[in-house]
């Protein structure tokens, strides 16, 4: 029985050599095979490896099918998280009458802001599916046997997760604070300066959020017929106006009517008559802001790196929180390569099993939900308490290093004993 098992196992592994010979034709050698047979030759097989092309076009293989993998993974999720967050702008389609294009203009600039906050997941679930698939099909089998060590396995996984640093970097220091202030920019403009040239006929637009227009129709030159307005935005003075005819102007604090022939209604809170005032010709700001400011508050999400370091504000509780969304954004990126090594720890560790096994890749599933849930409680304790900024680094370092020497760290030792007993 002994014997049988023996010669089932040593012909299961000349199977799995000779498919992989099967599927990298040039890469692979008769005597890749006799390796794969006889364990004698492993230290030869092992140092042809390091110095052959082997290596080489392994690692362009995986790290084509990590790359692509990413790239949809990421694009996938992005699109669908847009297309969530999107309908929360679906109010000014329908108040103030945009048009698709400038919808799908105005909320594309979100993108690069859900791509920053994703990519560091979608680098974990790649490099987790890739591998365990490598790993259903024997393909990570046959490398060990080819003498591939588990830092050559996870050289290309890591070269995709430096990748995804790099674009993490480049997003949440350059290109998500200037979309987000083009985003913010858009959108102040369209509530206060272009809802008020979009106004359609027979429909009531909601200019902002005190301030109600209805036209009757419009000429073709322009000309407003049947204007009705209900200004809120003076708590003190609420105020109905109806004109027979306008016409829209820009003005130098924002969009102007010029109404004709109309009359303005308004009701005395101390002694509760309606005053009714009649006009020929009268102007009237559509602003949202009053006409008491033109001027943007800026969020602290368009904030530069060097701003939010140096912060420049009026209310000195503010200064923790833009300390702490800088060291977010220089810690942010590197998460990408911790969830990396937690996948490949998952995958690599431990011994081989022909039916596979679900609890490393559970338990590394497990470990990313509360890294994540860790990460949202210390950015918001970072953000009260300075104190706590040392958290916001370890929580983005700390489990990669872990993860790095669990996986590594053996044959690290290992290699240096050796070189110790030559000496």
């Amino acid at each position: 029985m002994c014997y049988r098992a023996a010669t089932h196992a040593d012909s299961r592994r000349h199977a799995q050599g000779m498919a992989f010979v099967q599927r990298y034709p040039r890469l692979a050698s008769p005597r890749l095979l006799t390796h794969n047979r006889l364990s004698s030759t492993r230290d030869s097989g092992h140092q042809r490896m390091r110095s052959g092309k082997l290596i080489t076009r392994l690692d362009r293989y995986m790290f084509r099918q990590l790359l692509v993998a990413l790239i949809a993974v990421t694009g996938g999720l992005t699109a669908l998280v847009w297309l969530i967050q999107s309908l929360r702008f679906v109010e000014l389609v329908v108040n103030h009458g945009l048009s698709l294009a400038v919808f799908v203009e105005l909320t594309g600039l979100l993108i690069p802001s859900f791509f920053a906050i994703i990519l560091p997941i979608t680098t974990f679930v790649v490099v987790q599916f890739v591998y365990q698939r490598l790993s259903g099909d024997r393909e990570i089998t046959v490398m060990r046997a080819a003498g591939l060590s588990p830092f050559e396995l996870a050289r290309p996984a890591l070269a995709v997760a430096t990748l995804a640093v790099i674009c993490g970097y480049a997003l949440t220091l350059w290109l998500v604070p200037v979309s987000l202030t083009s985003f913010r920019q858009f959108q102040w403009e369209i509530r206060n300066r272009m809802a008020a040239f979009l106004l359609q006929e027979g429909v009531f637009t909601q200019v902002s959020d005190d301030l109600t227009v209805y036209v009757r129709s419009r000429d073709t030159d322009g000309t407003l017929r049947g204007i009705l307005i209900d200004d809120g935005r003076n708590k003190t003075a609420h105020a109905t106006i109806l004109a027979e005819s306008g016409r829209l102007v820009e003005g130098s604090d924002g969009p102007r009517v010029l109404l004709v022939n109309g009359s303005r209604q308004e009701i005395d809170h101390q002694s509760g008559r309606l005053n009714v005032l009649t006009f020929e010709q009268n102007e009237l700001n559509l602003n949202d802001s009053k006409g008491t400011s033109n001027e943007r508050l800026r969020d602290i999400s368009e904030m530069s790196l060097g701003e939010l370091l140096h912060p420049n504000v009026t209310n000195p509780s503010d200064v923790p929180k833009w300390i702490a969304e800088a060291h977010k954004r220089l810690a942010l990126p590197l998460t990408a390569l911790s969830h990396a090594l937690i996948a490949l720890l998952a995958v690599l560790s431990g011994t081989f099993r022909r039916h596979g096994s679900f609890i490393r890749p559970l338990s590394a599933i497990a470990a990313m939900v509360l890294l994540l849930a860790f990460g949202l409680a210390i950015d918001n304790l970072a953000a009260r308490n300075n104190g706590m900024l040392p958290l916001v680094w370890l929580h983005a370092v700390a489990p990669g290093l872990v993860c790095a020497w669990l996986l590594f760290g053996p044959q690290l030792l290992s290699s240096r004993r050796r070189s110790f007993a030559t000496t």
